[in-house]
């Protein structure tokens, strides 16, 4: 009989198939004692352990590219933390078996992670994907992971580490669905990224039994169980439809009376930049330049290493926008020679650019590394700062620029509450902005990106979300600048119309969204996406702004 689950859709499209369920997480390791005589064998096969799961990550980084490859590099430097491997030494050196003292020593970890906030909270599913890496290898049994099928299939998982979703198969997986995990999750992000459906946030997703038939839109978060004939083939006419409609899609983004959108792509390097020229980006709204930096967390790479990356990406867009945002670190991309290592909160300390106006020196090489990878290309050049909190960051930020002989526009991320409230202040000192739809979030809402319990206040409909879009909106419009959004916001097709409504100039999103995003713009009007705005910043919630923006827009 046909049920209706319904979680978090992140990831455009229908994904119809048999559940698989992903690998089981490793059992605990047996306690028990050794002899003192083999403690130096015990922590040799940690260490070797350690390296080589770490090595692993690193590798499938290196074939994933982009974004994932900056999370699985975190992972890697995760995995090698010397206070973590200090503390397996030491439970090795009082007769734990490696195995053990390895669960042990994470488990102690996790238990302070879980317990300094909700921003690292949300760093413990990664966490315990690494624990599970290195157990299995030392016990010798198959690591935990994506199962092993011929045939296609939807994925379901508790959640899914950035090491799985990286290298996922859309041939094989058809979609995935987990139990927990949030719109703006690193699975989430990734599964855009891969274009493959995902519904996440889904309790019970667990108990759906190996083999049964489930229709999955990734749209609208609903997963169909046991779905009916008359079902199927309904989601599959309807994904038919949409496919036609992308594909008679192409150009500059715009609305239907001529309303120019640009639609931007959101990248992490090079290896991110072919999807995004095939999906017809007219540019890139966000370099995330952080990937580079993870390859080594101990120095900075060098300004020749920096600049041969940054050029790489500004030649794919001649005549194009490149909006490139200086590293990002801290918090959850933290980096030893630049984070403290000994923050209580981190998310609301020292990252961002507070990071990088304490090591100037780090940013003038970027800064310079920028200006020369852009010497004799015809490409727009945009640089902005993440986490700018008022007008002394915004003209910080600009006098360094200016300082480094930087031929660009100089903008700031909106996204901390204060530089929306005060958003013409700090146009005061810079050319632009550029909303940062998961951040702002986070921080308006006091709710974990990474944490599935809080997702109904991540979610860019929220009422009080729009109205910080529209204040900056009108700032910049104010001040004859422009001010686009680059968070995930943009990737959903409804809210983009909503934004352009609210007055972005532009969206940048993840590449497999944008011919979803042209070909929803183009349906309606500049008026029309206007209405629908002030409609869905009329209600009070997210459910309902997403309501009456669709009722406006369908002409209910």
């Amino acid at each position: 009989m046909e049920t209706t689950l319904r979680g978090v859709g992140v990831s455009h499209g229908v994904a119809i198939g048999e559940v698989r369920h992903m690998g089981t997480a490793v059992l605990e390791p047996p306690a028990k004692q050794i002899p003192a005589e083999d403690a130096e064998r015990e922590q040799m096969r940690a260490r070797k352990a350690v390296e080589a799961v770490a090595a692993d990550l690193i590798a499938r980084g290196n074939l994933a590219g982009g974004e994932a490859q900056a999370v699985l590099e975190a992972q890697a430097m995760m995995a090698q933390d010397p206070e973590l491997m200090a503390d397996v030494d030491r439970r090795i050196a009082v007769g734990s078996t490696a195995e053990r003292a390895v669960y042990d020593a994470f488990a102690a970890y996790r238990a302070l992670l879980a317990g300094a906030g909700e921003y690292l909270a949300g760093r413990v599913a990664d966490l315990d994907d690494v624990r599970n890496r290195i157990v299995a290898r030392l016990l010798g049994v198959p690591m935990p992971g994506v199962p092993d099928s011929d045939e296609p299939y939807v994925l379901i998982a508790r959640d899914l580490a950035p090491a799985d979703t990286a290298l996922l198969d859309p041939a094989l997986v058809l979609g995935f669905v987990t139990e927990e995990g949030g719109p703006t999750s690193h699975s989430a992000i990734l599964a855009r990224a891969l274009g493959v459906p995902a519904v996440v946030a889904l309790p019970g997703a667990g108990e759906l039994a190996e083999g049964t038939l489930i229709a999955v839109d990734g749209s609208t978060g609903e997963i169909f169980v046991e779905p009916s004939e008359e079902k199927r083939a309904e989601m599959e006419r309807a994904a038919a439809e949409r496919k036609a409609a992308l594909a008679a899609s192409s150009g500059p983004g715009a609305t239907s009376d001529g309303h120019k959108v640009p639609l931007l792509a959101n990248v992490g390097g090079p290896a991110d930049v072919p999807a995004a020229v095939e999906a017809g980006a007219e540019g890139v709204g966000l370099f995330r330049t952080e990937f580079l930096f993870l390859d080594d967390s101990k120095q900075a790479p060098s300004e020749e290493k920096q600049i041969q990356a940054y050029r790489q990406v500004l030649e794919a867009f001649p005549e194009g926008r490149v909006v490139v945002r200086v590293l990002d670190a801290g918090a959850d991309k933290p980096l030893d020679f630049l984070t403290p290592a000994d923050e209580p909160n981190p998310a609301l300390g020292v990252r961002g650019l507070r990071s990088l106006l304490d090591h100037p020196d780090v940013l003038r090489t970027q800064l310079s590394a920028l200006s020369k990878a852009a010497q004799g290309l015809p490409v727009y050049l945009e640089v902005m700062a993440p986490m700018v909190a008022d007008r002394t960051d915004a003209k910080a930020f600009a006098d360094a620029c200016r300082e480094a002989g930087l031929q660009a526009k100089f903008g700031a991320m909106v996204e901390i509450p204060s530089a929306a409230l005060r958003a013409r202040s700090i146009l005061q000192e810079v050319e632009f902005l550029s909303l940062g739809t998961n951040d702002l979030a986070q921080y308006t809402f006091a709710a974990d990106r990474q944490v599935g319990a809080v997702s109904r206040l991540q979610d860019p409909w929220q009422p009080a979300l729009l109205d910080l879009v529209a204040l900056s909106a009108d700032a910049a419009k104010a001040e004859g600048k422009s001010c686009g959004v680059c968070g995930e916001a943009a990737s959903d097709p409804l809210l983009a119309c909503v934004l352009t409504g609210l007055g972005v100039t532009s969206l940048s999103m993840g590449a497999a969204s944008i011919p979803y995003v042209r070909a929803m713009l183009a349906k309606y009007t500049l008026g029309q996406c206007e209405r629908a705005a002030a409609a869905a910043r009329a209600t009070d919630t997210a459910e309902e702004a997403r309501l009456a923006a669709q009722a406006v827009l369908s002409g209910e």
